[in-house]
């Protein structure tokens, strides 16, 4: 059987959540069996050659925000497919010097091309589904297309998350989920068959601070389904202003007004907040932190950052419906609330900042319980999946 050889393709070299999530998947499977192919340049080459990871770039002049789907017409939409499937055409030459035996399109619009690139390299392609195909991101007639066109094209569906499989067709097709996961380090892997204290007394970053000395850290784009100011909205209404607010992310697509709105906001509410911007790594932050807020307002697909939070050893408010049901034990290692209601996410602002004791608690067990969406694991499942995926028919002999 010809060994797995997987080429992940992506649309955009920014550093978004996706993207990096796919940096941590590749570096956690097999050294040598994977590549990367951009359509652009971009941050994102650097970052993967630093982990010494194969990348090439196909399309220079591909311009990845030409074809924003919320913001597209119909005529634009099928230009830009129609200019998506060309570039398919040559990505497949590429795919094909690349020795792949299977493709991996992380994004909607990769999709399209990867029918195309996969079609001419006579390999099966894989959709890395890292967004729920749903109406509230889509619209209803939107996500029922690209559902059909992933079942269509598609020999098998990695999802990040049960919420966002859920959300795909996939009958008679090969599914699994892999969370995007997160990275130890070697110090922290070589205490795993220590006791549960041992872990926690040589990871936690301090204690938990008093009341009125909290630190509270919201990291993510800035964007409005984020929710960025209905947390800043439900701040105020707090019984004990927190001493430092970080709000950690930059704005992507034109969304810098967002973050004006956001600045404007603070500063009338009399709120103790800092825009960090974009930061490559927010783990300074988050160890800086006491309570990790998340605060999106749709269903998330996953939720990267609340795993990011509960390893640096913050107590964790995050909302649901979405992917964060799947990683937060309310009442055990974290709280829950509601996406989008306010007098709900000011009561477990309340609750954390007033009750230093059960910060402490939901944090340690918030460290313990990240262990669970360790990033090895899920390099360990995409690789078995590849490797075992039926479409022998589709490779060079």
């Amino acid at each position: 059987m010809t060994p797995l050889k997987a080429v992940f393709l992506a649309h955009t070299a920014a550093p978004s959540g996706a993207e990096l999530a796919t940096l941590r998947l590749v570096s956690a499977m097999p050294a040598g069996r994977t590549a990367v192919v951009y359509t652009e340049d971009g941050p994102m080459l650097r970052l993967m050659a630093e982990r010494g990871i194969e990348t090439r770039v196909v399309g220079n002049s591909f311009d990845s925000r030409a074809m924003t789907i919320d913001k597209a017409g119909v005529r634009s939409l099928l230009v830009g497919a129609t200019g998506l499937l060309r570039l398919g055409w040559t990505l497949g030459a590429t795919v094909r010097e690349l020795d792949a035996t299977v493709l991996v399109a992380g994004s909607t619009k990769a999709l399209l091309m990867g029918a195309v690139a996969a079609r001419r390299a006579r390999v099966p392609l894989v959709w890395h589904v890292h967004d729920r195909v749903s109406r509230e991101y889509f619209g209803r007639a939107l996500a029922l297309i690209i559902r059909l066109l992933g079942w269509v094209v598609a020999r098998g569906v990695i999802a990040n998350s049960r919420g966002t499989l859920a959300s795909l067709s996939t009958w008679q097709r090969q599914a699994v989920v892999a969370y995007p996961g997160v990275e130890f380090p070697a110090e922290v892997e070589s205490a795993q068959s220590q006791p549960d204290s041992a872990i926690l007394g040589d990871t936690r970053p301090q204690q938990q601070r008093p009341a009125n000395e909290t630190v509270i850290a919201v990291v993510g784009r800035l964007a409005p389904w984020k929710g960025q100011d209905l947390f800043l909205r439900a701040l105020a209404d707090v019984k004990t202003l927190p001493r430092e607010v970080l709000l950690v992310g930059g704005t992507f697509f034109d969304e810098q007004s967002y973050r004006t709105e956001l600045e404007v906001h603070a500063t009338a509410l009399g709120l103790p907040v800092t825009f960090t911007g974009h930061v490559d790594d927010p783990e300074t932050y988050l160890r800086h932190a006491d309570i990790l807020v998340h605060c999106s307002v749709l269903p998330e697909p996953f939720g990267q950052v609340v795993v990011e939070g509960m390893r640096a050893g913050c107590a964790v408010i995050a909302t649901r419906p979405g992917g964060p049901e799947e990683i937060v034990q309310p009442g055990v290692d974290g709280l829950l609330v509601t996406a989008g209601d306010r007098t709900e996410l000011t009561r477990a602002l309340d609750t954390l900042i007033a009750d230093q004791e059960l910060r402490t608690k939901l944090a340690d067990a918030a460290q313990l319980r990240s262990r669970d969406f360790d990033v090895a694991e899920s390099g360990r499942i995409v690789t078995a999946f590849l490797a075992g995926l039926p479409g022998s028919r589709w490779r060079r002999g």
